[in-house]
């Protein structure tokens, strides 16, 4: 499954320091590799924010699934993101 980003996305993603970014995209390669890679989410109950979560240590990644392909629509700590 392939990974895009939405541009507010990604200015969240560059705002962080350089390791954050760098494990947020190792761990979003390595669960797009996989065959499920819903099965490392967790479903979203208000929509607001996106339908699913990746938890990356304490950084949550929001996303939804359109035509095969991961939109990330923010990135960011999990003390932040929901507001």
């Amino acid at each position: 499954m392939k990974t895009r980003f939405t541009r507010a996305a990604f200015r969240q993603l560059s705002h962080l320091e350089q390791n954050i970014q760098k494990r947020i995209a190792e761990k979003l390669e390595y669960y797009c590799s996989q065959d499920e890679p819903l099965s490392f989410a967790e479903r979203l109950t208000d929509h607001r924010f996106g339908e699913w979560r990746f938890r990356i240590g304490e950084y949550r990644v929001l996303f939804d699934i359109e035509a095969e392909e991961i939109v990330v629509l923010a990135v960011g700590h999990r003390r932040e993101i929901y507001r």
